[in-house]
C-alpha cells in the first residue's frame, strides 16, 4: 500500500522509499502473522475479549488500501475492461467453486467448510498487487482487477456464500451485505477522497501505512486465533490442508485461464496472483462475526500461507525472463502506467 513503481515514473521523491517499506511490509507480513498467531494460542484469554474490535481493525486496513488508489487506477479499468472483467469474472467463479472442492474432497467439518468457503469468496487480496510487480508482471492490470473486485464484494461475497455455504450454516445475506460496506466499501471511498484531496501528506506518510496496515492484519489473526485456540491443536493440520489446496490450485487457474485467452506472460502472472491470493483479512472478520471463531481459521492460517506462497511464486517469475513487456491504451510500457498497493488485507 504506497505509490507504486509506476508513480516513479511520473515524479515524486517519495515513491521510492515507499516502494521499498512496500516491498519490505509484504515480505514481514508472514512473519509478523506467525508471532501473532501464537501469541494469540499461547495467551487466548488476553486476546478473546478483544474480538468486537475486529471489524473496526479491517475498517482502517480498507481505509489504508483507499489511500493507495488513485484516479488513474479507475481510468485503467475503462482502458482494458474486458481483461478487467475477466479477472474478476474468474476471481468470483473459480475460487468460490474451487473452495467447495476443497471442502468436498476433504470433507471438512461443517464450520470449517464454512470458512474455506468463505475466503474463496471475497474479493482478491491487495498482496497480489506488490507480488504481482516483484514477479515482473502487469501490476496496472493488477490493481484494477483488485479495485473492481473490492468494489463488488458488497453484494457478490454474501451472495456466494448463501449459494455455497448455506447448506452448512445459515448465512445472513443482508447482514454480511451491510458489514461488508461499512467495513470495506466506505472506507476504501473514504481512504480515496482523502488521496485526492491531500495527496501530498499522502505521500508523506505512504512508507509508513504499508506497515500499519500489515500490524492490524497480524491483530486480526491474533484475535481469531485466540478465539479458536482450543481447536487448532485438532484441526490445524486439516485447516492447513486445506488452505495450501486451495491456494495452489487458485495460482493455477489465474494463470491457466489467461493462458487459455492467449493474453501476454506480464498478464498470465497478474491473473495468477489475482485469482489465488484473497483478501482473508474479510474472509475472517465476516467468520468471526457471523459464523464462529473456527470458521473464521480458515481465513487467518490463509493470511500466513498466501503471502509465502506469493512471495515464492514471484520470485520463480522473476528469474524467468519474457519478450515484450504489457502496454496500456496509450502504448507505454507498466512503469508509466500502474500502481502497487502494499499487501495490506491479508
Amino acid at each position: 500500500m504506497s505509490q507504486t513503481p509506476a508513480h516513479q515514473a511520473s515524479g515524486g521523491t517519495a515513491a521510492p522509499a515507499a516502494d521499498r517499506s512496500s516491498i519490505i511490509a509484504v515480505t514481514a507480513l508472514p512473519v509478523l502473522v506467525v508471532i501473532a498467531g501464537v501469541l494469540g494460542f499461547l495467551l487466548p484469554n488476553a486476546f478473546t475479549p478483544l474480538a468486537p474490535s475486529i471489524t473496526w481493525a479491517l475498517g482502517v486496513v480498507m481505509f489504508f488500501m483507499g489511500l493507495t488508489l488513485t484516479l488513474p487506477d479507475f481510468a485503467r479499468i475503462a482502458k482494458r475492461p474486458w481483461i478487467a472483467v475477466l479477472g474478476v469474472v474468474t476471481q468470483f467463479v473459480a475460487m468460490p467453486l474451487l473452495g467447495l472442492l476443497v471442502v468436498t474432497v476433504y470433507s471438512l467439518p461443517t464450520e470449517i467448510a464454512v470458512g474455506v468457503i468463505l475466503v474463496g469468496c471475497a474479493p482478491g487480496g491487495t498482496a497480489s498487487n506488490v507480488v504481482t510487480y516483484l514477479a515482473k508482471g502487469d501490476t496496472a492490470l493488477s490493481v484494477s482487477i483488485t479495485t473492481l473486485s473490492t468494489l463488488l464484494a458488497p453484494v457478490l461475497t454474501p451472495l456466494l456464500t448463501l449459494w455455497l455455504a448455506g447448506s452448512y450454516m445459515d448465512v445472513p445475506f443482508w447482514s454480511m451485505f451491510v458489514s461488508i460496506c461499512q467495513t470495506v466499501l466506505v472506507p476504501v471511498i473514504v481512504g480515496v477522497l482523502v488521496r485526492v484531496f491531500a495527496s501530498k501528506f499522502v505521500d508523506k506518510i505512504s512508507p509508513v501505512l504499508p506497515w500499519l496496515a500489515s500490524i492490524a492484519i497480524a491483530y486480526i489473526v491474533s484475535i481469531v486465533v485466540a478465539g479458536s485456540a482450543g481447536s487448532i491443536a485438532t484441526a490445524g493440520v486439516l485447516v492447513l490442508l486445506a488452505v495450501v489446496t486451495h491456494n495452489l490450485l487458485g495460482l493455477g487457474v489465474g494463470y491457466g485461464v489467461a493462458a487459455a485467452c492467449r493474453l501476454d506472460t506480464p498478464t498470465r502472472r497478474a491473473l495468477s496472483f489475482e485469482i489465488g491470493l484473497q483478501n482473508s483479512g474479510l474472509a475472517s472478520t465476516l467468520a468471526t462475526t457471523y459464523f464462529s471463531p473456527l470458521a473464521a481459521l480458515p481465513g487467518a492460517v490463509f493470511s500466513v500461507w498466501h503471502n509465502v506462497s506469493g512471495a515464492v511464486l514471484a520470485s520463480l517469475f522473476a528469474r524467468r525472463p519474457y519478450g515484450k513487456p504489457p502496454v496500456d491504451a496509450a502504448g507505454r510500457e507498466p512503469a508509466t502506467a500502474g500502481a502497487t498497493s502494499a499487501g495490506i488485507a491479508g
